[in-house]
């Protein structure tokens, strides 16, 4: 595949960042879900009044994947108190990596999470965590091939469905000075 480039959004970037991030959720979990849940959380989730506020809040950024001048994926990263539970200030979440189904096995969500790697390196974070859908079998194996492990679960709220995450970390080693 040629080569992927990995792109910092900004607010120029929301009405694609709403198309890639709708799109995405769709493509993951339209299977299991009602239809009536899934247009309620798109619409609230994914609105550009919320994306806005998202991108301008400087403790969260976005990354999108490129390929081919079209978006393919991206990355989302919080931090301090943005995080949407921890608020550790020493943590980092990946609250989301989503990858056009069209591109899944070619290695995309891999580079998108090791942006979020590089960033967390960068801020000096003692660990990195995320939730994840507990029926998403992909997901989770893919966050355990990188070394994350289960530490606790949460509900996550789908339109008016209380579904489980499994809340995963994985512990950055220190480097010596």
């Amino acid at each position: 595949m040629e080569k992927i480039e990995i792109k910092r959004v900004t607010l120029d970037n929301v009405t694609q960042l709403q198309e890639i991030g709708r799109q995405t959720f769709c493509e993951t979990f339209s299977v299991g879900n009602t239809k009536e849940n899934m247009t309620k959380y798109l619409n609230e989730g994914f609105s550009v009044a919320k994306l806005i506020t998202e991108l301008n809040n400087e403790l969260s950024e976005f990354y999108f994947a490129v390929f081919d001048d079209k978006v393919i994926g991206y990355l989302k990263l919080n931090f301090g108190n943005s995080q949407t539970e921890l608020q550790d200030n020493s943590s980092l979440e990946i609250e989301r990596i989503y990858v056009l189904q069209h591109f899944h096995g070619k290695k995309v969500g891999q580079l998108l999470y090791e942006k979020a790697m590089q960033v967390a390196k960068d801020r000096k974070v003692s660990y990195l965590w995320l939730g994840v859908w507990e029926e998403n079998s992909r997901a989770i194996r893919f966050y355990q091939k990188n070394g994350f492990v289960e530490f606790d679960k949460h509900i996550f709220r789908l339109g008016d469905d209380e579904q489980t995450d499994i809340m995963m970390r994985l512990e950055l080693k220190k480097d010596k000075d």
